[in-house]
């Protein structure tokens, strides 16, 4: 069958799956229902158009599709809350687009050469957004709280599991010594600074030393935030005055938002609906720094067997999902790296599991399903991406006799009930994307050790937990990244999920805004966006 007819049925079979999915939607979900703050433009001439400040003044309004669920800035689950606390927020460190860290609340720093000892000092006139300045105890709190003093002891970050001791010089030098080595400790350390004892209410406070100081959250609605002109860096302080992060899980009410001028800027918009905006604004292109994945619930039948596993992987089309989802700009993995991690990345991986539906039966029937068997797929309504890569994979499964359901849940609900170790995991397969707050390999892959509270998969296997714990310690930077990469194999090799791609990642502005960057990792960085 040539490929553009195949292409063509596919797209048929998928629009009238997803009609049936979102009828079979709560009356709660808002996935294919416009916001009631967003309006159609008409025939008027939007303003994005006009080149003008809005009519609040210097202020930008942000469209993002995911509720930030919560807002502790040391205990941020996801990319989607991570990104927007990185404008409030800062630690000793901080991200640089290219991926590097620059020093942040700590001026400069060193680390022994044994690699277990690093000190910081602390930078002088670094206030928080209630005014009071930034002291040694601030800091010593803060870092006490991510190594989880206030968590019965359990790291808020993990990488704070290896930490033996935090301590004041003096008054303005902090020391933290490693129980071992760890070339990878200085990317923790830009978790947040946060005031002495605020930890129980900081999600109300979010007091931060950021370029933008927190105003207000409504929940399922909107995110405001302020400029702080007391920020520490002027040379890089915000240049509008205000933001607001307006939640519209919907992305067609996102383009009605766009082309009415209530929004000023869209970020993680599909680029299948590139053609809606492309005319009238300004549009910046990247991949999405995530790894989208049919994750499979290793603990439940039958994707406790690994030759099932294997047998989807060659059942779905990879490069079929990439041109059906992102037009062919997604870029494939074959494993948990995604490709800005240049130095860990394995596109050859990718290769792996090109589809053959022949061999795919025979798996199966090896597996003892000849058969094939029925499944669900949960996916959160809010992210068009994940609800069409579902479809697609639904389509594809059906040549192998595997019948995949559908079953579209709000976000809130997908986290407690897919991703929360709380919530007892009640699920058997989901599409979504996975992401960390720095570039180290670590943080992509200890999340599918055996023991870790990440690992909402539940896959396990003892090489992979052997290898992976040794690249964590590696004294060379040649040897761990050999090791991580042999981890990456073992997830490819036992198909612990059925890797995609990494998502082809558009940003959207007003032609009359500039300054926007992506980054290496999941951050929306609003302090250089401005009016030109």
């Amino acid at each position: 069958m040539p490929k553009f007819v195949k292409r063509a049925l596919l797209l048929l079979a998928v629009i009238a799956m997803l009609a049936v999915s979102l009828c079979a939607c709560s009356t709660g979900d808002t996935q294919g229902t416009s916001s009631p703050d967003v309006t159609d433009s008409g025939s008027e001439a939007s303003a994005a158009q006009s080149g003008e400040l809005p009519p609040e003044g210097n202020s930008v309004t942000v469209g993002i599709a995911q509720d930030l669920s919560n807002l502790d800035p040391q205990l941020a689950r996801t990319g989607g809350i991570r990104e927007v606390l990185f404008n409030i927020f800062e630690g000793l460190v901080k991200a640089s687009p290219d991926g590097s860290l620059t020093p942040a609340v700590a001026s400069d720093y060193e680390i022994s050469e044994d690699g277990t000892t690093y000190t910081f000092t602390l930078r002088e006139g670094v206030t928080f957004h209630n005014g009071e300045t930034v002291t040694i105890e601030d800091v010593v709190y803060s870092l006490e709280r991510c190594a989880g003093s206030e968590n019965n002891g359990k790291p808020l970050v993990s990488a704070f599991s290896n930490v033996s001791d935090i301590k004041a010089a003096d008054d303005s030098h902090v020391v933290i010594t490693l129980s071992e080595p760890s070339l990878e400790f200085l990317n923790a350390l830009t978790a947040a600074v946060i005031p002495k004892d605020s930890g129980p209410t900081i999600t109300e406070t979010m007091t931060g030393t950021g370029p933008f100081q927190f105003v207000s959250y409504t929940p399922q609605d909107n995110l405001v935030m302020e400029k702080y002109d007391g920020y520490w860096n002027q040379e890089k302080a915000a240049s509008l005055d205000k933001v607001t992060f307006k939640i519209i899980p919907d992305v067609n009410a996102m383009i009605v938002g766009l082309k009415g001028g209530t929004l000023d800027m869209v970020v993680h918009l599909p680029n299948t609906l590139e053609s809606e905006v492309k005319d009238q604004f300004t549009i910046h292109q990247d991949t999405m720094k995530l790894v989208q994945a049919l994750y499979l619930n290793n603990s439940v039948e039958p994707f406790d067997n690994e030759l099932v596993r294997q047998a989807m992987y060659y059942a779905i089309d990879v490069d079929e999902i990439i041109e059906f989802v992102c037009n062919g700009m997604g870029v494939a993995t074959g494993t948990s790296m995604y490709p800005a991690r240049e130095r860990y990345f394995m596109p050859e991986l990718a290769e792996n599991y090109r589809q053959d539906v022949e061999k795919a039966k025979q798996l199966l029937a090896q597996a003892g399903y000849p058969d094939g068997f029925e499944m669900s797929i949960t996916v959160p309504s809010n992210y068009d991406q994940h609800m069409k890569t579902a479809e697609v994979i639904i389509e594809q499964l059906k040549a192998v006799g595997i019948t995949a359901e559908l079953v579209p849940v709000e976000w809130e609900s997908w986290l407690s009930d897919v991703y929360s170790s709380q919530g007892g995991r009640q699920y058997q397969s989901t599409v979504c994307g996975i992401s960390s707050e720095d570039m180290t390999a670590r943080e992509m892959l200890i999340r599918y050790m055996s023991d870790n509270q990440k690992n909402f998969i539940y896959f396990s296997d003892e090489e992979y937990d052997d290898v992976v714990a040794r690249a964590m310690v590696a004294a060379d930077e040649e040897e761990q990244t050999r090791l991580y990469k042999r981890a990456e194999e073992i997830l490819n090799e036992k198909a612990a999920s059925l890797w995609i791609q990494d998502l082809c990642d558009l940003a959207v502005l007003n032609p009359a805004l500039d300054g926007f960057t992506f980054y290496r990792t999941y951050v929306i960085d609003m302090s250089a966006i401005h009016y030109k």
